[in-house]
């Protein structure tokens, strides 16, 4: 990265450069260089391309959206805010950024090659600084050459005076992009806190609505330094809110947990303490860090929440709040092992809806309680009733990408291969690139024998996602069974850095290390992976083999026998067979060989050793 250089002293570059693009975050916020890039492409960019990512294009370039037609669209989009109750996981920007990605590495390939020159990338927005990693590594660098630059010494003694000369400029614009950049900066410096307070809260509550968690935090903390509970309780509280919201999302909970107790300290009002009881008890029990889970206490502050909503006066507004709070609990009491308890509240919160809601409103409330009711049905062995759930949710919201996941992976569970297939392909098309899909597509074709084409969707999984652990497992383990040790190695190492306590990215590094003759190291992985995962047939199968190879039959035909115990296949039946022959059990061998056929028929292996 170069300092403080400017286009016209560089090099010649390698391609025609676009327009300049300023990163600098206090023009227009988030996605500032990302909405730049779009306008300067935008205009020649065939119409069917620009519907193809219209969700991307529109979220990046908010002020562009009258020329971006909106094709894909959930119904959340329609919605006012106080229904709009979904928070964006932080990833989502990742999404948008691959998204954007592929729309200029397609427009380019019909356009030609261009230089991409970005100024100020130190005071970018952490979405434009995502967005260039994406395009760096996503399109190549015969098509697109990125070039930035940090603020100079110059720049930075003339920055306040060129920020304000720029935002007075941006303001008389009134653009969203200046709404959530220039103006909330531009009148924290002012000297009307309240104008200033009033320009944040709209830049916070679109942030927040578009998953923007990093500058929700930035903005919402310096709007908080501005706002007191005394001077406007309701807008106090919704920036508090906002922005505690925001910091869960980020995975930041305990900071979070600080902003509620701050809530409770300072607010009488029933709904703050309702919401504040609610969240926090949501804290403690999605906390990333699983060791610091705790379902009792949250079970405590749920309750609180419901007991408050459940005195509300209005009976929509109780029917919403109180809903919302037993589907909290739902979560709870699945955490504490008790599905069947976490069903009937989830009931009694869609009971709620429809006797005291009016029709049609809060549709994504209710399509949550649906969802909700579907997994619970699905734990409780009730699969049929969960599909008739996921059926009416992708009826009623077709543009949300998520449900189809849901679905498809419900379908594979009961063996409609082709039909999940279908859902994962339609959450591929309906929203911005993520992983997912093409995962669970991956393990139906690996299933199906098709392990070239498991391994490519795995392969395009982690283009979106370089960091999405389980791609790298799956991906690992495939490497490892088609002989390619060396990118097996490389997969379960990266993911091990990510996360050192997965079971599976130990089982992968297992087969490895027992593919290259270091059977102890192979030996410390799997029994490492077994102490996480006791019920990782995987782990067991490859520790049989381990053991087999190394001269302990008997080790060996014990951990088959755990494998088989977690669930039937012909290949662990025929390698405990060959164990058993090999310990001298030829009875137990020949009983195991012939089941392994019942189940295999065709195979001429087991076909083979039965007559031997």
């Amino acid at each position: 990265m170069s300092r403080g250089s400017h286009p016209q002293e560089s090099p010649s570059l390698p391609a025609p450069p676009l327009p300049a693009v300023d990163a600098d975050r206090r023009l227009r916020g988030p996605y500032t260089a990302g909405g730049a890039i779009v306008s300067a492409l935008l205009p020649a960019a065939r119409p069917e391309l620009v519907a193809r990512y219209d969700i991307e294009l529109r979220a990046v370039a908010p002020d562009l959206r009258d020329l971006i037609p909106a094709r894909r669209r959930s119904v959340a989009a329609s919605l006012p805010g106080a229904e709009r109750i979904l928070v964006h996981a932080p990833r989502r920007t990742l999404r948008l950024a691959n998204g954007l990605a592929e729309f200029v590495h397609e427009h380019l390939s019909e356009t030609g090659p261009r230089t991409l020159i970005v100024e100020n990338v130190d005071l970018a927005d952490p979405t434009d600084l995502e967005l260039l990693t994406v395009l760096r590594r996503r399109v190549p660098g015969e098509l697109l050459t990125v070039v930035t630059h940090e603020r100079g010494a110059h720049e930075e003694t003339l920055g306040a005076e060129r920020h304000d000369a720029l935002a007075d400029e941006l303001e008389r614009e009134g653009t969203v992009g200046a709404r959530i950049g220039a103006i909330p900066y531009h009148r924290e410096r002012g000297g009307d806190p309240s104008k200033a307070v009033e320009a944040f809260l709209f830049a916070v509550q679109w942030c927040l609505d578009e998953g923007y968690h990093d500058a929700v935090v930035d903005l919402g903390e310096r709007a908080l330094r501005l706002a007191g509970p005394d001077d406007d309780p309701g807008t106090w509280w919704r920036l508090l809110h906002s922005t505690a919201t925001a910091l869960a999302a980020l995975g930041r909970e305990d900071e979070s947990e600080a902003l509620f107790d701050l809530a409770r300290r300072e607010s009488v009002s029933p709904t703050v303490h309702a919401s504040a009881a609610y969240a926090t008890g949501m804290l403690k029990v999605r906390h990333r860090d699983r060791a610091r889970r705790d379902p009792e206490a949250a079970l405590a502050l749920v309750n609180q929440a419901i007991a408050i909503s459940s005195l509300l006066p209005d009976p929509r507004e109780r029917a919403f709040k109180l809903g919302f709070d037993l589907n909290g609990r739902a979560l709870v009491e699945v955490r504490r092992g008790r599905p069947a308890k976490a069903l009937e509240l989830v009931q009694e919160a869609v009971a709620l809806a429809d006797r005291d809601l009016r029709p049609g409103e809060h549709p994504i409330h209710r399509l949550v309680l649906l969802a909700n009711r579907a997994q619970l049905a699905v734990m409780l062995g009730r699969p049929e009733e969960a599909l008739e759930d996921l059926d009416a949710v992708i009826a009623a919201d077709p543009g949300y990408p998520d449900y189809y996941i849901d679905r498809g992976n419900l379908l594979h569970r009961l063996g409609r291969m082709d039909a999940a297939v279908a859902d994962y392909e339609t959450a591929m098309r309906v929203g911005p690139p993520f992983p997912e899909p093409y995962y669970n597509r991956a393990e139906i074709r690996f299933s199906a024998g098709d392990h070239r084409g498991a391994l490519a969707d795995l392969n395009h999984a982690l283009e979106l996602d370089p960091e999405f652990v389980d791609g790298l497992a799956n991906r690992a383990g495939l490497l490892a069974a088609l002989g390619e040790y060396a990118a097996a190695r490389a997969d379960a190492e990266t993911g091990l850095a990510i996360d050192p306590a997965n079971p599976y990215l130990l089982c992968a590094l297992g087969q490895v290390e027992t593919a290259e003759g270091r059977h102890d190291r192979a030996r410390t992985a799997f029994d490492r992976a077994l102490e996480l995962a006791p019920s990782l047939a995987a782990a067991w199968a490859n520790r049989g083999l381990l053991a087999f190879e190394t001269g302990d039959p008997e080790g060996a035909v014990a951990d088959f026998t755990r494998a088989l115990d977690i669930g039937e296949d012909p290949a662990l039946l025929f390698n405990r067979a060959m164990a058993l022959r090999a310990a001298g059990r030829d009875e137990e061998a020949v009983a195991d060989l012939t089941r392994a056929l019942a189940l295999a028929p065709d195979d001429e292996d087991i076909r083979r050793e039965l007559k031997s």
